[in-house]
């Protein structure tokens, strides 16, 4: 897999891997927090907490992309709600 750099980069990962686990029909997709981890001077991954709407609720996810190779090694559903 490529590196991933750039916050267009991280979208169109997160995108993906977001589609892998809740398949095709989401709507409305972006990152709504997006950090360096573990820190901004030694960063290896990125920490990017996406939303998204499907089926008429809203999820919000967390996913941990390593920086050099674009895989994702941990994700986590954070909250789903009725969107406001």
């Amino acid at each position: 897999m490529n590196p991933v750099r750039t916050e267009k980069e991280v979208e169109s990962v997160a995108k993906k891997a977001t589609e892998a686990l809740y398949g095709d029909n989401i709507k409305d997709f972006k990152i709504r927090t997006l950090l360096p981890f573990p820190t901004e001077q030694n960063r290896e991954a990125w920490d990017a907490q996406v939303t998204f709407l499907l089926g008429g609720l809203q999820y919000t996810v967390d996913l941990l992309i390593n920086e050099k190779d674009g895989q994702i090694t941990n994700t986590r559903l954070i909250d789903k709600m009725v969107p406001l």
